[in-house]
């Protein structure tokens, strides 16, 4: 089984009580259910993490490249300004799928560029968690 790392920004671990109008009422444990349950379906083993530190996003993301695991990736406001985010997805030795639970180019407007997108292998936005259902599907048929 092929497998796939989920990894979540600042912030995402406060889901269902952070601007519920915005990012709606399901927690971050109901995320992770609905990444685990596709995964299963599309044959793929998920490891979804959270963090609120740059430091250890950019590890994990040092671990998938020496380890070639795709991953679907929310960088959250890292989004914006992480250069050192960006640089550690510009190693990625497999796809990499940005995702947004929101659509960032209909919001204010400093979330209307992302730094990452560039590196990535692809973007998804605005589709609630729907989004990382669709980023797991796209990186399951690119194997």
């Amino acid at each position: 089984m092929r497998s796939v790392y989920v990894l979540n920004g600042p912030n995402l671990g406060r889901l269902g009580t952070r601007e519920p109008d915005v990012y709606g009422a399901e927690t971050f444990a109901d995320l992770a259910a609905l990444c685990r349950d596709t995964g299963r379906e599309l044959g793929l083993s998920v490891d979804v993490r959270q963090t609120d530190d740059e430091a250890e996003m950019i590890a994990w993301l040092h671990e998938a490249a020496d380890g070639r695991i795709p991953v679907v990736l929310n960088p959250a406001a890292f989004t914006h300004y992480s250069y050192a985010l960006r640089d550690a997805i510009a190693q990625r030795t497999a796809p990499l799928v940005e995702v947004h639970i929101s659509n960032p180019a209909a919001r204010e407007e400093f979330r209307h560029t992302s730094v990452v997108a560039a590196v990535a292998s692809g973007t998804i936005a605005g589709f609630g968690l729907r989004s990382y259902v669709l980023a797991l599907r796209a990186i399951a048929e690119s194997a």
